[in-house]
């Protein structure tokens, strides 16, 4: 079956980094279409970004561009969200999903001072 295990997530201060993984496990990784997406307090889903695996192309939303980097490594049947400049509004439980279909448990980020 399809499993995606969300784990880096925890508390950093503002204008830190962290970096999130998603083991996937169940499907072909490496011709798949992987996002995080992500749920801040009170809020509803709110998509961050997209790669596709098989031509590694990579999107982002705007609010999120310029600091955070998707991407992959294959071999491992891993997903990666490197996040830069982190804002408290970044805060939100961070989803990993393959195929608009399958999602993870979450995994906590909390921006604060």
């Amino acid at each position: 079956e399809v499993q995606l295990v969300e784990s880096g997530g925890g508390l950093v201060q503002p204008g830190g980094s962290l970096r999130l993984s998603c083991a996937a496990s169940g499907f072909p990784f490496s011709s798949s279409a992987m996002s995080w997406v992500r749920q801040a307090p009170g809020k509803g889903l709110e998509w961050v970004s997209t790669i596709y695996t098989y031509i590694n192309n990579t999107y982002y939303a705007d609010s999120v561009k310029g600091r955070f980097t998707i991407s992959t490594n294959n071999a491992k049947n891993t997903l990666y969200l490197q996040m830069n400049r982190l804002k408290p509004e970044d805060t939100a439980v961070y989803y990993c999903n393959a195929f608009q279909n399958y999602w993870g448990q979450g995994t906590q980020v909390t921006v604060s001072s």
